[in-house]
């Protein structure tokens, strides 16, 4: 794996690449940093922009477009993020050059169609209408509305009933022309292929060069808020939050006290003391939701309607205790021997290789990281893990999001 600069224009993008011929395939990312839900001016339309990218050109139309692809075995796609725009092309080594220049096609000539628009909207409309049974994901976003209030994280990715409603086809020019640009680009690549024999230049007459943007920051509410959503439901869905602060060096020893707190399953922290040993939930999971614009602890517990006051005091409790008396030296072990096992997992295909290498770079990381946190992780001492833990006092701050039948 190698990190490359390349001349586009007068852009230096960057390109992370890694050169397999285990398989004759070739994988490409165009990355967009601050181009995804967290720059919409309308909510929704980084979903829609994404979903538009996959209906073809306008001269060939969507059938004719993917018909071409499928012919060949070419898989492209788009995808929003909150704070990233990503387009992917995958392919055998002999199609990659046709599916490079059908990506140029679609970049000069998306499919802007009033009658693809109404189309993509309405199959929009019909997902939030679809979520409205959803409890699972309503907790969750109520959830989101009190954890980061006030910020574009409060309302649904896929925008609201109304917003899609106001989405007019200049509102998706716009967020393309305005975020896909060369300037907040990165490109990751890998395969049996020379970088030298694809033309990037080209990406410079599809794509303007724009200026450098920077991420807002969201601020994690420690407000310890509860929010109660009334529903017929079987069972109770929990759903809880918190600001996480910690220092970017610190990373390996967060993903060792996460594993042992609630990100492991069945041996964590919390499984052990809620679901094993009480029987209070069916399942009890938490985990860092890191990010470049926020930082927070999330997790979520289900449970019965009856059980849900003991078991939100339950995950109050056992955070607590985690965060005063720390892991013990038993489950640091259990934690190392996973995370050190599962390393072949984490790297064992070209596409996985390039994805460690991908948030690498985008998190401010020289290539490399995930291996020396492996290193890390070896070598961590119990009591350096719990001087880091006993610092994590803010993930105390709990807001919860919980709903349940009152009736019952």
């Amino acid at each position: 794996m190698e990190k490359l600069n390349l001349k586009i224009a007068n852009n230096n993008v960057t390109l992370i690449y890694e050169h397999s011929s285990e398989l004759p395939i070739v994988g490409l990312k165009l990355v967009f940093k601050t181009a995804g839900t967290c720059v919409e001016k309308r909510y929704g339309v980084a979903k829609l922009a994404a979903e538009l990218l996959s209906e073809g050109t306008k001269k060939l139309g969507s059938n004719e477009f993917n018909k071409a692809l499928d012919m060949r075995a070419i898989m492209l796609s788009a995808n929003a993020g909150f704070e990233t725009f990503e387009i992917g092309l995958e392919s055998l080594s002999e199609h990659f050059e046709y599916g490079f220049n059908m990506l140029l096609d679609l970049l000069a000539d998306p499919n802007y169609d009033k009658n693809i628009l109404k189309k993509l909207k309405t199959q929009a409309l019909g997902i939030i209408a679809s979520n409205s049974s959803d409890y699972d994901y309503q907790s969750s976003n109520a959830l989101k509305e009190i954890l980061y209030p006030n910020s574009r994280l409060a309302i649904p990715s896929i925008g609201t009933p109304q917003s899609i409603e106001e989405i007019e086809l200049d509102d998706i020019k716009e967020f393309i022309r305005s975020n896909l640009n060369l300037e907040n680009m990165f490109i990751v690549l890998g395969g049996d292929i020379d970088p030298k024999n694809i033309k990037f230049d080209k990406l410079c007459e599809v794509l303007n060069s724009g200026k450098k943007k920077e991420l807002n920051k969201i601020t994690v509410s420690d407000s310890e808020s509860l929010k109660i959503i009334d529903k017929p439901s079987q069972q109770a869905y929990i759903y809880f939050g918190s600001p996480l602060n910690y220092n970017i060096e610190d990373k390996y020893k967060l993903s060792v006290a996460m594993f042992i707190l609630g990100s492991s399953g069945f041996g964590s922290r919390l499984m052990e003391e809620i679901r094993v040993k009480r029987g209070l939930a069916y399942s009890v999971y938490c985990s860092a939701n890191l990010n470049l614009s926020y930082n927070a602890l999330n997790g979520y517990l289900q449970t019965k309607n009856e059980n849900k006051d003991e078991a939100i005091s339950l995950i109050k409790d056992e955070i607590a205790k985690f965060v005063q008396n720390g892991a013990t030296q038993k489950e640091l072990e259990a934690a190392r021997n996973f995370l050190l096992g599962s390393e072949p997992l984490s790297k064992e295909t070209l596409f996985k290789r390039l994805s460690i290498a991908q948030k690498e770079h985008y998190y401010g990381y020289e290539l490399g990281e995930f291996d020396l946190n492996l290193e890390r992780i070896k070598s961590l001492e119990l009591n350096i893990l719990n001087e880091f833990i006993s610092n994590l006092k803010d993930i105390n701050r709990l807001s919860i999001a919980c709903l349940y039948n009152e009736s019952k």
